[in-house]
């Protein structure tokens, strides 16, 4: 076994490997960015060497400098977790060149398999089944443009090289092919320096099924189960589970026998996933095959009981798979949601800035939690913007819904937008609750999700302002004597006996309710729209509390960041921002005719000039960042007045691009 790896990653893939080596005995190293330079996959390895600048170009894909990191370490091996090198043929084939062992399989398999084109072809020729489409080596758009009439619409284009939803179009009809194109090929060269594309078929109704391989180098091959994987936005998945509600026992057979076949069929040794596309009649087509670790597979590891980075790393180290087939079970069901900082409501934009408070329930063999960060860091425009995996098992699916429901109701995360709210929506659909859903649930549901929250209620701002009750009355009594004098007490005495401290609350949807709290000993009596309350309130552990209101009695929990508060009672709960009076609105003056940057980013594309006339529609810009493309659209009719960026430049997010001048 190796005595020392090298992490070439970073964030949540990267904390899992360093997990595991330390259980096993391993020294690990981690490598960082500038905008890493104190992350938490940093703070956990045993040793740690700065690769270079933020852009990941810079510095995680940069070969010349993680592998001078392994050879100043003396890490003998290299786990390239997910993304960045890990499907990269020409960096196994270095790493081999350094005598460096690089956990996963070999440069050919990955240079086959890395291309969706050449794994296709490959996959036809052992007998799988493939989806319908082209996947030549012809791609100029007008050859391009002739076979997606032959194949016919809708279908999608998708990035040859990669994955996770980039370079990857849906098109409808033919007067959008040229656009989309243009667009996916665009991507797919800025995330994985290749602009091959591929067309297929679009299949109805889809449900995106995978299968978890294995193989080491003694010829030995294995599945551990499916994967459903059909919950997805922008084609990413944001929720995985296992096993799927869809397969039967013979199809399920079927589909596993595929996927060692399609393993064998490449002389796979190591991690991997083989995807397929199944239709509603389930007739099932291999789609790609990812030469690496995927995101979701946490899930596979809490039903099979196994430790999937401890196989890789096993195999890698030349020993045999740590089981057969007929060995490796099934128990219980998993599922994972992703919890992103994203922004539902504005198309799943992405989002940046401090992590002020990061919280969960504790971790026991029902709940998991797999991050990279922790209160205090960052989520930066450079990477992917994922804050972490929530896995939640047990012993069936109802009963897995409903510990991961409870779960995501004690999860707070405050700082930043996330998709939290979407998530807990989700695992409430009645759709989602009867396993029959597919690729397009969230697209065909995303009003509903999306508005789904829970409100203000007037028990839960309560239970809020008891809170900051009871932690100034703690700070009081750390600091009594500065609290002896009246002028000192900050609880909103007033001699008329109408004062009180002043709460007003607002939850994500806008609304606001206010009362007043006034402190009498060790009682409170509270002044509101529902008149006048009595009561008291005791904090029991770090987060819940027990609060009377006129001889009605209630339980909560309340985790608190600053002037923010999650509430949360039984499945419900709300972040509920306390605002103040007269506070500065933070106007930052973009409008219809003063559009700006939703995210922070890259223009990569310009697509009018000062003077030209635009309609409402029609693009004007596109913007990278955090891993994803968003082309900024004009809404009003007018005339370019001032193009305040150019292309290439960086920008922030809520910062003005364009200036229109319209009639008016």
């Amino acid at each position: 076994m190796f005595r020392k790896v090298l992490i070439a990653n970073r964030g949540e893939i990267a904390c899992r490997v360093i997990h595991t080596c330390q259980r096993m005995g391993i020294q690990t190293v981690a490598v960082y960015s500038d905008a890493d330079h104190d992350s938490l996959h940093v703070r956990l390895a045993n040793e740690s060497v700065h690769i270079g600048a933020s852009l990941a170009a810079e510095s995680y894909l940069n070969m010349d400098c993680v592998l001078a990191a392994a050879r100043q370490t003396g890490a003998e091996a290299i786990h390239p977790g997910f993304g960045f090198l890990s499907e990269n043929s020409e960096f196994v084939e270095r790493c081999e060149k350094e005598n460096v062992t690089f956990i996963g399989p070999s440069a050919r398999t990955i240079e086959v398999m890395g291309s969706k084109c050449e794994s296709k072809a490959l996959m036809e020729k052992a007998g799988v089944p493939v989806v319908p489409g082209y996947h030549g080596d012809k791609q100029n758009a007008k050859h391009l443009a002739a076979a997606a009439e032959k194949i016919g619409y809708p279908l999608m284009i998708k990035a040859s090289a990669g994955g996770g939803g980039k370079g990857m179009r849906s098109v409808k009809s033919g007067k959008d092919f040229s656009d989309s194109l243009l667009s996916a090929k665009r991507e797919a060269k800025n995330a994985f320096g290749d602009d091959k594309v591929l067309l297929e078929k679009f299949v109805n109704s889809p449900r995106h099924i995978e299968f978890q391989i294995f193989g080491d180098t003694h010829g030995n091959t294995v599945h551990l189960f499916e994967r459903e994987c059909s919950i997805q936005r922008r084609y990413q998945k944001i929720l995985e589970e296992t096993p799927s509600q869809f397969l039967d026992d013979k199809l399920r057979m079927a589909m596993g026998n595929t996927a060692v076949e399609a393993a064998r069929a490449v002389n796979y040794v190591n991690a991997g996933t083989v995807e397929f596309i199944v239709d509603v009649n389930q007739n099932f087509y291999f789609m790609e095959m990812n030469t690496r670790l995927q995101v979701e597979h946490p899930v596979t590891e809490t039903v099979t009981g196994q430790d999937l980075v401890e196989w890789q790393l096993r195999v890698a180290s030349g020993e045999e798979l740590p089981l057969a087939q007929d060995k490796i079970k099934r128990n219980g069901h998993a599922i994972e949601v992703r919890l992103y900082a994203e922004d539902p409501e504005r198309d799943f934009l992405p989002a940046t800035g401090q992590i002020t408070h990061f919280a969960f329930p504790e971790l026991n063999e029902h709940f998991r939690v797999d991050t990279g960060v922790e209160s205090g860091d960052e989520i930066s425009m450079h990477y992917d913007p994922m804050i972490a995996k929530l896995i939640a098992w047990d012993i069936n699916r109802e009963s897995c819904i409903s510990t991961l429901r409870e779960s995501l109701s004690a999860t707070a995360v405050f700082g930043l937008t996330t998709n939290l709210q979407l998530l807990r929506a989700i695992l409430a659909h009645h759709e989602f609750h009867s396993g029959n859903y597919n690729t397009e649930f969230i697209d065909a549901n995303r009003e509903v999700l999306v508005s789904c929250k829970d409100e203000i209620t007037y028990e839960m701002c309560v239970a809020a302002a008891a809170r900051d009750w009871l932690d100034r009355a703690s700070l009081r009594r750390e600091k009594q004597r500065y609290y002896e004098s009246p002028w000192h007490r900050g609880d909103g005495w007033q001699a008329n006996d109408n004062g009180g401290v002043r709460y007003c609350f607002r939850d994500s949807s806008g609304n606001t309710q206010e009362l007043f709290l006034l402190d009498d000993s060790a009682r409170f009596r509270i002044r509101s729209d529902n008149g006048i309350s009595i009561g008291s309130a005791e904090l029991h552990g770090d987060d819940f509390i027990n609060f009377e209101i006129n001889d009605s009695f209630h339980s909560m929990r309340v985790r608190r960041a600053g002037d923010q508060f999650l509430v949360q009672s039984g499945m419900q709960s709300v972040v509920l921002q306390r605002t103040w009076p007269f506070s500065h609105d933070g106007s930052h003056g973009i409008d219809e005719t003063h559009p700006g940057s939703p995210m922070p980013g890259r223009i990569v594309a310009v697509h009018v000039k000062e003077g030209d006339s635009v309609e409402p529609g029609q693009p004007l810009l596109v913007l990278e960042g955090m891993k994803m493309e968003y082309t900024l659209k004009a809404t009003v009719s007018g005339v370019i007045d001032r193009l305040l960026h150019r292309e290439g430049d960086m920008v922030d997010a809520e910062v003005p691009l364009v200036d229109i001048a319209t009639a008016e």
